[in-house]
C-alpha cells in the first residue's frame, strides 16, 4: 500500500493543531420548542504555538467566547467556529463557549445526523460527523477526551447520556441529569437519550431502556445479550466500560448505533422474536472494536465494521445458527470486490463491503494462524490499546507477532 495517494479521510472537520483532553458540558434543553441553551468548556493542549482555534459547531448563535478566561473573538460559518484569542496559546489551555438554539442533525453523505427529535424525545446519533450538531468540538475519531455533561430537562422524561450517572437533581418541572464519561471517548461517540422510558435490568451492568408499549418484545430480543457479553468476553477480553445499556425508541430507525457504553435500537428492531439479534451482538462487538479501540482516522472503518460482523458469525457459530465458515463462504460468492478495504474512499465508508470483506480478511487470518494464536491475538489487540487509537498497519504488525511470522501477503490479499 505503500506510495498510493491516499483519500481526505478528515471530512471536512476536525483539526491536528491541538487535542482536547475534557469536555464540560452544561445544557438546558426545552422539548416543545427544541431549544438548546448550552454552555461548553474544552481544556486542551496545543504542542505549537497557535493564534486561531477551530472546532467543529453546526448551527446555533454563539454568544461568546472565552480563552483561558478571556473574552475573544471568533467567526462562525457553516459547521465550523474558529476562536482568535487575544494572545496565541501554547500548551494547556481552555475555551468557553456559550451557544443557543435549535439544534438539528448535520447534513451529510449519509444522511442527516446527530441530535435529532423523536416524536416524544430527542436522540443522538453522531456517526461519523454529527457531535458538532449539539456540541463545541474538534470532531475527528482520533481524538478522545473525557467528559462532564449536565443536561436539564422536563421531569417527566429519563435523560441517558453515554456515562455514569452521578448526580440527579429534580426542582419543580425540571430535572437536572449529571454524567460523568470517565474513559477517553471520540467526539462521535458522545451520546444523549431522552425519552419516556421504563427500565430492565438484564445483568449487573446491563439495562434496557425501553418504551412501556415495548418492554416485554426487548425483555425477549435482548434475552440472551448477558451470554453473548460471556462469549465476546472469551473472545475479545473482559468487557471494556463499567456499563452496557441499551435503549429502544418509541421511533422507527434505520439502523442501530453505537456509542460509548450504549447502543440505541428502533422500535422497528424490537418484535418479539429475536429477528435483529445479529444486530444486538454487532453493536456490542462495537464496545470493544470501535469505541474503546477507536481508529486514528476513518480510513481504518474496517477495523470497527470488520470486527463487529465477524462477532456476528462467531455468535451464529455458537448460538445454532450458520458456523463462521458458512458465513464466509457465502459472503465470499456475494460481496464485491470493488472496493479497497485498507483505502475505501469517503464514499464508500459504510458499504456494505467494508463489512462483510472486513469480517472476511479475519476470518482468513483465523484460518492461517489457527484458533490457538487467533483468539489470543484478538484478546491482546484489545487490551494492549485499550481506550486508544489505532489504525491497519498497527493491527498488522500486532498479527505479525503473534504469529512469529510475516502476514503481508495475506493482508495484501484483502486490504489492496
Amino acid at each position: 500500500m505503500a506510495g498510493v495517494r491516499r483519500a481526505d479521510y478528515t471530512l471536512g472537520h476536525g483539526s491536528t493543531s491541538y487535542r482536547v483532553t475534557h469536555y464540560d458540558l452544561d445544557l438546558d434543553y426545552k422539548l416543545g420548542p427544541n431549544r438548546l441553551t448550552a454552555r461548553a468548556r474544552l481544556d486542551a493542549v496545543a504542542d505549537e504555538e497557535l493564534g486561531r482555534i477551530p472546532l467543529d459547531l453546526a448551527g446555533f448563535t454563539v454568544k461568546g467566547v472565552r480563552v483561558d478566561g478571556r473574552a475573544a473573538k471568533f467567526t462562525h460559518r457553516g459547521e465550523h467556529l474558529v476562536v482568535r484569542p487575544v494572545r496565541p496559546v501554547r500548551g494547556a489551555f481552555s475555551v468557553e463557549v456559550r451557544y443557543s438554539g435549535n439544534p438539528r442533525p448535520v447534513a451529510s453523505r449519509w444522511g442527516e445526523i446527530g441530535w435529532d427529535e423523536l416524536t416524544d424525545g430527542a436522540l443522538v446519533a453522531s456517526q461519523p460527523t454529527g457531535a458538532p450538531s449539539w456540541f463545541p468540538c474538534n470532531d475527528r475519531p482520533g481524538d478522545k477526551a473525557t467528559y462532564r455533561i449536565s443536561l436539564t430537562t422536563a421531569s417527566a422524561y429519563t435523560v441517558l447520556v453515554t456515562g455514569d450517572l452521578v448526580a440527579r437533581r429534580a426542582g419543580g418541572s425540571a430535572t437536572t441529569w449529571v454524567f460523568e464519561r470517565r474513559e477517553p471517548t471520540a467526539s462521535y461517540l458522545m451520546s444523549v437519550q431522552i425519552g419516556r422510558y421504563d427500565e430492565l435490568e438484564l445483568a449487573r451492568g446491563q439495562r434496557i431502556a425501553v418504551p412501556r408499549r415495548l418492554r416485554d418484545a426487548a425483555a425477549h430480543d435482548f434475552g440472551r445479550q448477558p451470554r453473548m457479553m460471556a462469549a465476546l468476553g472469551e473472545w475479545f477480553g473482559p468487557y471494556p466500560f463499567g456499563e452496557y445499556v441499551v435503549v429502544v425508541t418509541d421511533d422507527a430507525l434505520d439502523d442501530p448505533i453505537e456509542a460509548q457504553g450504549m447502543a440505541i435500537f428502533g422500535a422497528n428492531h424490537v418484535d418479539g422474536r429475536r429477528t435483529f439479534e445479529r444486530l444486538v451482538v454487532h453493536e456490542l462487538a462495537h464496545q470493544w472494536f470501535g469505541n474503546s479501540l477507536t481508529v486514528a482516522d476513518w480510513r481504518h472503518i474496517w477495523l470497527n465494521e470488520g470486527f463487529a460482523t465477524y462477532a456476528e458469525w462467531l455468535w451464529s457459530e455458537i448460538s445454532g445458527g450458520a458456523p463462521a465458515d458458512e458465513h464466509a463462504r457465502v459472503w465470499r460468492s456475494r460481496v464485491g470486490t470493488d472496493v479497497t478495504l485498507g483505502d475505501p474512499s469517503v464514499a464508500h465508508l459504510f458499504d456494505e463491503q467494508v463489512y462483510k470483506r472486513g469480517a472476511l480478511t479475519l476470518h482468513a487470518l483465523r484460518g492461517r494462524v489457527g484458533d490457538a494464536v487467533f483468539f489470543p491475538m484478538l484478546r491482546s489487540w484489545a487490551h494492549q490499546h485499550a481506550h486508544g487509537t489505532v489504525t491497519t498497519e498497527d493491527f498488522i504488525a500486532h498479527a505479525e507477532r503473534a504469529a512469529g511470522v510475516s502476514l503481508r501477503d495475506a493482508f495484501a490479499t484483502w486490504l489492496g
